[in-house]
């Protein structure tokens, strides 16, 4: 029972990283891309941790922390990118 809940809620995580995506591609201005990356990233990050806790494989933990910490490392570079160039806000 658990575990399907938890696949069902990383399905509805995975809808929402679709919105993100539509975002990533269409987003008018840079920091809307810039926000809808971490949102894809972050729920990605969720889907991974909710599927190793459905299938009961704590490996996938140490991958979904991985995915996590490059995710942060990715807004920090972005972010220096962004202000070295004069920012885009």
């Amino acid at each position: 029972m658990i575990a399907q809940i938890l696949l069902g809620t990383a399905a509805a995580f995975l809808v929402v990283s679709l919105a993100g995506v539509y975002r990533i591609v269409t987003g008018p201005t840079a920091p809307d891309r810039v926000i809808a990356i971490n949102l894809v990233g972050s729920n990605v990050v969720i889907v991974i941790a909710a599927i190793a806790a459905a299938i009961g494989e704590p490996g996938a933990l140490d991958i979904a922390l991985v995915y996590a910490l490059l995710n942060f490392v990715l807004s920090i570079a972005i972010s220096k990118f962004a202000v070295e160039r004069g920012g885009f806000l």
